[in-house]
């Protein structure tokens, strides 16, 4: 296809229609060029491809696709050729129904426990996030579709996610914010990315020109196209010259003909939106020989790999006196939790997936040999007090020798649109842990979410074995694990703090209204905990096996770190393989260690394998903000093979005849950064790696409402507007008490949406001149407001 002959076919309007939807998830066809329209749908973990009415929220339901484990549990396997097979049958069912764009992986950082969207990203550490990523792009692209790895960059919180300002220092940005990308992008060789919502240092991401084009483009080299987060357009001319490509949803051709104008005054050349369409139509092309391959593939195929990703992924948190694997048929096991029989698989929000199958432990359970004497739900799924289930549920621990208790996180606790709360259980699931363990001491955890919790009844629990959540076939693969059928191998890609105030960024997450500061900088998960030297629950990396390892014969041979591992236990297993990188003195602060390379292998008991692990480009180096460009330091390091970031097993050191550099901070006080002291973080502290004064966080409640403020704000404004924001909470509210609470999370989506959204979002049924008419309403101008309204609506 010669694309650039098509578009000097192209009329002007023609090019500007190419930049949005034709609905919402289709891009726009041109009959009279017989350019056909593509499909962009939802991932990350399987396929959302909504058979009836499109939404964006997951209110109307999805055609049934294989829901694999999360990103956060597929993660926890740090095994590249399986999330890469993962990837593969994604992409074999998108294209299976014509889908030519699968929106994932989701690789953002997990800045903070508490994000609500931290189950469909893969870990706190950008190398595992990028390799993670860069594997199931491999996979997703492998019949010809386009992975669309998400979102671009900063996305850390969901409050206010489509508005606020994310404050990030130059070197965190780029050590940990943007690398993780940098994988996806050159060695996942993405084809599309999709920008996040809010703002990066003051500019949207979608229109910012320091990300879009002199990262992505000109040191990455992208040449694929750039997508809005659905509704993440702010000016669409910015965004275009920034380098953005497609705005979706459909705007009915509102900002098709912001583009149109733009040409024709003067203000964006039409070369840069010529580009702009071969962007789009590169896309479309190359990806339309795939559509409807894979139309026969077979379900139990697909969820047979979901069991086998899930088992991969479960990691064992503790094992007192070896009580699992359950082996004894005779030992009477009472299992309890609503978990059980209702599995919790998956998150929330646009990732929420209509499954082919779902397996339940407590159906997996009855073809085992073990004694399963009963269930009992023990609480209530949602919280809430239940005397009667908790009393029936300890009548049962009371009959038992062992006691299976399934605890976790519910559908309303992690969810896109919102953050969590804190980082406990709930009180009545809590309580009947109390109460079970004054009746039966012999209880093994299991525990369904997907982000850390408190665990301050870890001493009264025997073992802890933690699914996240494993998609569809969890059920199975907990059995398997639990029986000793399959020995567990997942390793947390995340470290667990003792309780949420260890964590560095405790005290100012989320972001306060207008921006979030990251005054922690480069010190995020196990990059903080082991350089402060502070407790963790478990640490990064960690994870138990029914068997043993033994290391031995570290060599080092240029960039290759060489281990031997054997298997010295009792069942055959797989273990990963992690390798630090240390530096033995700096001119400027570093976190103590930094994950530089990892493999798991798979060992037979008595069995020994030697370990080749590369350590590429950035495996020594740093961001010096002076010379803005990675720089390896010269100098002495260690790079350390080990079990987990705190359970390391050989050391070699290394000299590297890098760059003789200076501090990069001269003259700007890093007191609280060179020591990793963040109990108090001032707001100075951040501005001296800034270079600048911070913004206000706080909303001017003085001035008019525009169309770049949240719903949220109407609160402050006149009484219609406040009778918006009341209604809004009112929903909000009623959806939690009936019950219902993914609805409830998407009706505080609403109320954080720009009022621009409202015409973004709608497809065009409401346009920019009814919402001046709506804004006129807010701002007290209520009947000459709707009279505009009302005129303007058929614009």
């Amino acid at each position: 296809m010669n694309i650039q002959a098509l578009i000097k076919q192209m009329t002007l309007e023609e090019k500007a229609s190419l930049m949005s939807g034709a609905n919402f998830w289709n891009t726009q066809s041109i009959e009279r060029l017989q350019i056909p329209s593509i499909m962009l749908t939802d991932g990350p973990h399987g396929l959302r491809k909504q058979g009836g009415k499109a939404d964006h929220l997951g209110l109307n339901k999805s055609l049934p696709a294989t829901c694999f484990p999360t990103a956060a549990t597929l993660a926890n396997s740090w095994d590249i050729e399986l999330v890469k097979e993962v990837g593969t049958l994604l992409g074999e069912e998108a294209a299976s129904e014509d889908v030519s764009v699968l929106l994932g992986p989701g690789l953002n950082i997990k800045r903070n426990p508490l994000c609500g969207r931290n189950f469909e990203y893969f870990s706190e550490d950008p190398y595992l996030s990028g390799k993670m990523a860069a594997a199931m792009i491999q996979g997703i692209q492998a019949i010809g579709i386009s992975a669309c790895p998400k979102h671009f960059a900063v996305n850390s919180q969901e409050t206010r996610r489509m508005t606020v300002d994310e404050i990030v220092d130059k070197r965190a940005l780029h050590e940990l914010y943007l690398e993780g990308f940098r994988y996806a992008v050159q060695e996942g060789k993405a084809k599309t990315i999709m920008t996040s919502y809010n703002k990066v240092n003051g500019t949207y991401a979608n229109e910012n020109n320091d990300l879009l084009q002199d990262v992505l483009r000109n040191r990455w080299g992208f040449n694929g196209l750039i997508v809005t987060d659905w509704g993440g357009n702010n000016d669409r001319v910015a965004g275009l010259k920034a380098g953005n490509a497609l705005e979706m949803p459909s705007t009915n051709g509102m900002t098709d003909k912001e583009i149109v104008e733009a040409v024709k005054k003067g203000d964006l050349d039409e070369a840069l939106l010529d580009k702009r369409v071969e962007e789009v139509l590169r896309v479309v092309y190359d990806t339309l020989p795939a559509k409807g391959k894979g139309k026969h593939f077979q379900n139990e195929v697909h969820h047979e790999k979901a069991v086998q990703a899930a088992g991969k992924s479960i990691v064992l948190l503790k094992n007192e006196e070896g009580v699992l694997p359950l082996k004894n048929p005779n030992t009477k096991i009472a299992i309890i939790g609503d978990f059980a029989k209702t599995p919790r698989y998956q998150g929330a929000g646009s990732s929420l997936i209509v499954p082919t199958k779902i397996d339940s432990f407590l159906e997996a359970m009855e073809t085992s040999h073990l004694n399963v004497i009963g269930y009992e739900e023990g609480f209530k799924r949602l919280g809430g007090l239940c005397e009667k289930r908790a009393q029936k549920a300890c009548r049962l621990a009371k009959q038992a020798d062992c006691i299976l208790l399934f605890l976790g996180l519910d559908e309303g606790s992690e969810a896109e649109g919102v953050d969590r709360k804190h980082m406990c259980l709930s009180q009545n699931q809590l309580e009947l842990l109390e109460r079970i363990y004054q009746v039966n001491e012999n209880i093994i955890l299991i525990l369904a979410g997907g982000a850390p919790i408190e665990m301050p009844f870890i001493d009264k629990v025997k073992a802890i074995v933690h699914g996240y959540l494993p998609g569809q076939g969890g059920g199975v693969a907990l059995k398997k694990i639990i029986t000793g059928e399959w020995n567990p191998s997942g390793k947390l890609a995340e470290t667990y703090p003792i309780k949420y105030e260890d964590v560095p960024s405790h005290s100012y997450y989320p972001g306060e209204k207008l921006t979030s500061e990251h005054r922690e900088s480069i010190y995020i998960g196990y990059r903080y905990f082991d350089t402060a030297r502070k407790a963790v629950r478990f640490p990064f990396g960690y994870g138990l096996s029914y068997t043993t390892f033994e290391y031995s014969d570290m060599k080092l041979e240029g960039r290759q770190v060489q281990v031997t591992i054997e298997n010295t236990g009792d069942y055959p297993g797989e273990e990963v393989v992690q390798v630090y990188v240390k530096p033995k003195q700096s001119v400027t602060f570093r976190a103590e260690k930094e994950l530089k390379g990892f493999a798991k292998v798979a060992l037979l008991q008595g069995e020994k394998k030697a370990v080749s692990i590369p350590l590429d480009d950035h495996a020594f180096a740093f961001y010096h903000v002076g010379l803005d460009r990675w720089v390896e330091e010269a100098g002495s390091y260690e790079v350390w093979v080990g079990a987990s970031s705190r359970d390391l097993k050989l050391c070699q050191c290394i000299e590297i005849e890098g760059e003789v550099i200076s501090n990069p901070y001269v003259g700007k006080d890093t007191t609280v950064y060179d020591k990793c002291d963040l109990e108090h973080i001032s707001s100075n502290a951040l501005e001296s790696l800034l270079g600048r004064t911070l913004p206000s966080s706080e909303w001017d409640t003085t001035k008019l409402i525009t169309k770049d403020d949240i719903i949220e704000q109407a609160k402050h404004a006149r009484w219609f507007g406040r009778m918006i924001y009341k209604l809004i909470l009112l929903v909000h509210h009623y959806f939690r008490v009936i019950g219902k609470p993914i609805a409830s999370n998407n009706v505080m989506f609403v109320l954080e949406m720009p009022f621009r959204s409202v015409a973004r979002m709608s497809g065009g049924r409401v346009n920019m001149e009814m919402l001046d008419g709506l804004l006129m309403m807010v701002n007290g101008q209520f009947w000459k407001g709707l009279k505009v309204f009302i005129q303007t609506r058929n614009k």
